[in-house]
């Protein structure tokens, strides 16, 4: 299966997923009384139209270079990646803004079934994290990852609805509102994972060089091509889930034009039977001295 088709079946996990763990704390906060229940519930939701960007964009980036786009579309990855970042600060700011109400207004204790509805989820979404984040490493995609953390940030808020639920279950009378303070800490903990989230996204706009261990399969694979005698530049940049290489090879200073370029060709079919999440090489050829 190509790394494309991996990564849209892994988002529509996602969605469906959301889709229905939503629901589930939706009906729980509202019946349970648990505004933190609530909170993960408006996390979820803003997680299902996140992730439904991220499908568009996967979509998007895997259509064919043309003229307008030579290096093809893999750039609108982390453009996406950008606006989940909006979607889930824009949650955070709501989850934030009702904690802070719901302090200053009296309210009953949660109910208990809550928590074992809480356990179920965060075992749950801890596991579609780690699923989706092996998904995200396999392809190579930076807006599959932000949607893995999307998947932790809730279990995350998840854990810090049941503590607060607890605490409040525990202690009674005086202390509804551990359960608010529960849903403030999930949403200051939202924001730390926009920061996650952002930070590589904006290195790939940026062409930041996070990628030593591909130059380095570069530099072996091009080192074992008959007629390469060694390489020198070798700048990486990601676009979506491929790579475009710009690569010098130093070949011997005495061979025609025709051999040097015979030699570029071989490395590069070599390269991109090697690494097939190459979309694109090119080839200096540099003469030994």
């Amino acid at each position: 299966m190509s790394h494309q088709k991996t990564a849209v079946k892994t988002v529509y996990f996602s969605i469906f997923s959301n889709a229905l763990l939503a629901a589930i704390k939706w009906a729980a906060g509202y019946f349970g009384n648990s505004y933190a229940l609530i909170a993960d519930a408006i996390e979820s939701t803003t997680d299902i139209f996140s992730s439904t960007l991220v499908l568009l964009g996967l979509k998007y980036s895997n259509k064919p270079a043309d003229k307008n786009h030579p290096y093809g579309h893999g750039r609108i990855e982390p453009l996406v990646t950008f606006m989940v970042v909006g979607f889930l600060m824009v949650s955070a700011g709501i989850i934030a803004r009702q904690s802070i109400i719901n302090m200053q207004t009296p309210h009953e204790l949660p109910h208990a079934y809550t928590l074992i509805i809480l356990a179920g989820i965060i075992i749950w979404k801890e596991t579609s994290y780690r699923l989706v984040l092996k998904k995200a490493k396999e392809t190579k995609s930076s807006s599959l990852k932000a949607d893995a953390w999307h998947h932790r940030s809730d279990a995350i808020t998840s854990v810090a609805a049941f503590i607060g639920i607890s605490v409040a279950l525990i202690m009674g009378k005086g202390f509804e509102s551990a359960d608010d303070w529960a849903a403030l800490f999930a949403s200051v903990f939202i924001l730390y994972n926009c920061y996650k989230i952002f930070r590589p996204a904006l290195g790939e706009i940026m062409d930041e060089h996070t990628h030593d261990d591909i130059v380095s399969k570069i530099r072996e694979i091009s080192k074992g091509t008959e007629g390469v005698i060694d390489t020198e530049k070798c700048f990486v940049r990601k676009a979506g889930m491929k790579f475009h290489i710009d690569l010098h090879i130093i070949v011997d200073s005495q061979i025609s034009v025709k051999e040097g370029h015979e030699i570029s060709h071989k490395l590069k079919s070599n390269l991109e039977k090697e690494l097939p999440e190459i979309s694109n090489v090119l080839i200096h050829i540099e003469p030994n001295e």
